[in-house]
């Protein structure tokens, strides 16, 4: 469904929450993603001693604390980070081995064992014995070694030892997708530019095509995920998509007023993606491995592997060319056919329209499974109901790009633009001593950014530290900064940006009715949720702070630099 920007709530109102996933340690992470592997499954079963015994062995600890990781998981959220190690990493029934040791053991592993020289345990062990000498680390035992050498994917063993041929047996007979038995076992996302010419919702003028992002269960053949944007495919629109999967669609059927069943929604296990850069990041990355969904990716050369996803994609596009504005699928196809001065459909009514085919689509019989996909789904999650979501925004939050920052006397500074709230100042006044903080910002809208509450996992709203400047989205913030440098402004401050913001948005106003990429710019704000008033406050740092060393984000001038590289959206 399309989306507006997170919530523009009063920054008063209580915190997401969050649990710092951006700031444990990657040994530690991985620690906790494996543990998670084995404690999950057993926490949800009846616990015999044979699988305690096997989790014991699996993870090379006592008995007694996978029992203690199981009370963990219980009373945790069923999450990773319920399992992420504290600063102890010794004892009886503890990890055994530190964090420092750990990371080392592991990338000695891959870098000594997984070769085609085909090390020996025993080899290893002496390398990575060297190296614990090295640098006065204590030397794990070998069985130690021996144990998490164990745990290595089968696959990815072979690939390392032998060659991708030695372990093609062990992906499935002559290389045939793997089969999937459950609803939510396994789901696949992809965009596509939409074959349709939709029109602005002011002048009904045409702005171009838009860009669907869907998920579809591959058991069950049902769409359990869609959403609809001007922008194109991104980090972002993985993340909106995941949003809209998790969650109960009925609140969006009533926005939509659309009079229709879509039940089919729920967390994945695994997520199925091609080797796109916006399925590559660390938000996507980590908020998958926090919320336990697995993360797998077409291999190269196997386009049959991702042919579930675009062949509902390919016949939601077949609907599509029945509706008035289409460009069909290529100008042969088109011919003479002016889509231009058909197109009719706004994006929401496009939005309405694809809710409306989903659901027909659901209906009908699959050609491959011999069911409609609602009878299907309706048997699998009459085995096991799925798990869902209630918190969407919290659960947006978790994959919205990441970005690092120091904190200085007057809060943040994001790209020419102060970030300030009063919940700042205990930070503030000792930060000096405090790490760069984990940042999360919404690229729809940059009016607040997210930041994470290094104390207790939270994440904090912070506004602008001016109020008054209206609410932008990334793409025309970058867009104004571009024209100020073309002006030849060799500095540039807060309020020649947000001027040239809305002088931008005045020429777009104005032309608005007879040039189509002003109109679509419009309606993309329109949809990004930028376009309400904003509230005419200020909010100024307090004068008995100390004073700040980092003078040149202090100054009101600032030189044009280029934007940082942050994660990709």
């Amino acid at each position: 469904m399309s989306h507006r920007g997170v919530d523009k709530e009063p920054v008063n109102d209580d915190r997401i929450s969050g649990r710092g996933l951006l700031t444990v340690p990657d040994a530690a992470w991985e620690l906790a993603v494996e543990r998670a592997a084995v404690i999950g499954p057993l926490a949800e079963s009846r616990m015999g001693g044979f699988a305690v015994d096997k989790a014991a062995e699996q993870l090379g600890i006592s008995r007694g604390r996978v029992y203690f990781l199981v009370r963990l998981w219980r009373d945790g959220q069923g999450a990773v980070s319920d399992l992420v190690p504290g600063t102890s990493s010794g004892g009886r029934g503890g990890t055994r081995l530190s964090l420092e040791v750990e990371a080392l053991v592991r990338e000695l592993i891959r870098k000594h064992y997984l070769t085609r020289q085909r090390k020996t345990v025993a080899a290893v062990h002496r390398e990575i014995t060297r190296a614990c000498r090295l640098r006065g680390l204590p030397i794990p035992s070998r069985n130690a070694v021996r144990r998490r050498i164990a745990t290595l994917d089968p696959r990815t063993e072979t690939v390392g030892r032998e060659g991708s041929e030695a372990a093609r047996p062990l992906q499935s007979a002559g290389g045939d997708v793997p089969a999937i038995i459950e609803v939510l076992e396994q789901v696949q996302i992809d965009h596509t530019v939409v074959d349709l010419i939709v029109v602005d919702e002011q002048h009904r003028l045409p702005i171009g095509r838009p860009y669907v992002t869907v998920a579809i269960d591959v058991r069950s053949r049902s769409i359990v995920g869609l959403v609809i944007t001007l922008e194109a495919p991104s980090a972002l629109s993985v993340g909106l998509c995941l949003a809209h999967m998790v969650t109960d669609k009925r609140a969006s059927l009533e926005r939509l007023e659309v009079d229709v069943a879509w039940p089919m929604a729920g967390k994945p296990r695994e997520l199925y993606l091609d080797n796109a850069s916006e399925f590559k990041s660390e938000a996507l990355r980590r908020g998958c491995e926090e919320h336990q969904i697995k993360l797998s990716y077409r291999p190269p050369g196997r386009p049959h592997y991702g042919g579930i996803i675009e062949r509902v994609i390919g016949t939601l596009m077949e609907m599509v060319h029945e509706l008035p504005g289409t460009t069909f699928s290529n100008p042969a196809q088109r011919g003479s056919y002016d889509s231009d001065a058909r197109a009719v459909l706004t994006v929401v009514e496009l939005e309405k329209w694809l809710t409306l085919a989903v659901s027909s689509y659901h209906g009908q019989v699959h050609s491959t499974t011999r069911q409609t996909p609602q009878v299907l789904w309706a048997a699998g999650v009459e085995k096991q109901a799925p798990q869902m979501v209630t918190d969407s925004a919290a659960f947006l939050v978790d994959f919205l790009p990441v970005m690092r920052r120091k904190l200085t006397r007057s809060g943040f500074v994001i790209d020419h633009v102060h970030y300030f709230r009063n919940g700042l100042k205990p930070w503030i006044a000792r930060r000096e001593q405090m790490e760069r903080f984990v940042i999360r910002r919404d690229p729809r809208d940059i009016s607040r950014i997210w930041v994470l509450d290094p104390d207790d996992g939270s994440y904090m709203p912070v506004p602008y530290r001016t109020l008054s400047y209206p609410a932008v989205s990334v793409w025309e913030h970058r867009a104004a900064l571009e024209r100020l440098h073309a002006e030849g402004r060799a500095q540039v401050d807060e309020d020649a940006l947000f001027r040239m913001v809305e002088k931008m948005r005045m020429i777009t106003e104005s032309a608005s009715s007879t040039t189509r990429k002003a109109r679509r710019n419009a309606e993309r704000r329109k949809h990004s949720g930028t376009t309400d008033e904003p509230e005419l406050s200020m909010v100024k740092p307090p004068d008995d702070l100390p004073p700040d060393e980092d003078n040149e984000r202090s100054l009101p001038e600032q030189s044009v630099t280029p934007f940082e590289v942050i994660e990709q959206w």
